[in-house]
């Protein structure tokens, strides 16, 4: 059966490092909640990132990988550890994440920012200007100068600084690259406000020269779509000082890590939005899309709604459960509006803890 109609789906649980299994048993926990004969849920542990190199020397063991493959979805925590710094780049636990992108075949990233106005006090902006924001960051995942080759270290030979270490990167884009990419955010957009504008840097770097004029060719398939363009600098700042104004904003990979961190923040903290990792198959990967925390990791402190929410994501892009995903989001937003925090958030009353959070989801459910 395909995931959409088979009521048992085959997840594959990757906690990784750090907050990483602690914010996992959350989402975990809420899934266990939703169980019933018409939905059901079987849970495949393996090692990913530092997890991966203690178990069998490597960030994405074969058999992880093999796992994800085998599976519906793939359900993800966080990697990285600065303790593992020093290994060959290959090895380093972030490694883990781009391996997996690539072998499942996935090119964009959709986080959706929403603060619905009785919520505005949570973020860190005037509560006017943070209220009714709803927009969708899409972020091509496989481009630009986090993969382009080549990239590395050498000698400089020219200029003030020549015969010294010199760090090096391509940031670069095939055509392809953004034709996908942009496919997604307009088919998203003519779901949502049919408004969608593109962030690139065209005044100054060559690919997003070519990311603008591919992006603008597209939008001849979707009249129903009104195109805008901005440079980053522009957007992170309209980000802030007027989010509203955004329904959809595609960007490449090293503008869309930047920006999508930007406007996580917007809500509060960066650990309530989640992530959906997707390409042209159903199967996907779900993500809070925080770092491993390490500074708080094991203390119950982390905030587990973001991989909740990742949970939701699962439910209604991969499993075909889009009534099961908004039970969820409901449930969430139910605690929030309850005054239910954990310590990074504001508000009056003593914050709770990482397990006690989960458990809140799971009772706002029934």
């Amino acid at each position: 059966m395909s995931p959409s109609t088979s009521r048992r789906h085959a997840i594959a649980v990757l906690p990784g490092d750090g907050i990483g299994p602690e914010v996992i048993r959350q989402a975990v926990k809420v899934l266990d909640a939703l169980r019933s004969p018409a939905f059901d849920v079987e849970l495949r542990y393996a090692p990913v990132g530092g997890a991966g190199l203690e178990a069998v020397g490597h960030p994405l063991p074969q058999a992880t990988l093999d796992l994800a493959l085998a599976s519906n979805a793939v359900l993800f925590g966080a990697v990285g550890d600065p303790r593992h710094d020093s290994l060959a780049p290959e090895l380093r636990p972030e490694k883990a994440i781009l391996g997996l992108r690539r072998s499942l075949g996935l090119f964009a990233c959709l986080k959706a920012i929403t603060i619905p106005p009785d919520l505005a006090h949570l973020s860190p902006l005037k509560s006017e200007r943070a209220a009714g924001v709803d927009l969708l960051v899409v972020r091509e995942l496989d481009g630009d100068a986090y993969t382009g080759q080549p990239k590395g270290e050498r000698t400089a030979t020219s200029g003030p600084f020549a015969g010294q270490r010199e760090g090096h990167d391509s940031m670069a884009y095939a055509e392809g690259e953004v034709l996908r990419v942009a496919h997604i955010a307009f088919q998203a957009a003519r779901q949502r406000r049919q408004r969608l504008c593109s962030v690139d840097k065209a005044s100054v770097l060559a690919s997003s020269r070519l990311w603008r004029e591919v992006v603008t060719g597209v939008s001849a398939g979707y009249p129903d779509v009104a195109l805008t363009h901005a440079y980053a600098d522009n957007a992170a700042m309209q980000l802030v000082a007027n989010p509203a104004a955004f329904d959809v904003l595609l960007t490449g990979n090293l503008f869309g890590d930047i920006l999508g961190d930007v406007a996580s923040v917007l809500t509060g903290s960066i650990g309530l939005p989640a992530s959906a990792l997707v390409g042209s198959a159903r199967r996907g990967m779900f993500e809070a899309g925080h770092g491993t925390a390490l500074d708080i990791a094991g203390k119950n402190l982390a905030n587990p709604m973001a991989c909740i929410r990742a949970a939701a994501l699962m439910l209604r892009h991969s499993l075909g459960r889009p009534d099961l995903a908004t039970r969820i989001d409901n449930a969430v937003v139910q605690v929030l509006r309850a005054g239910h925090r954990t310590r990074e958030l504001p508000g009056a009353g003593a914050a709770m803890g990482t397990e006690a959070i989960g458990d809140a989801v799971v009772a706002a459910l029934s």
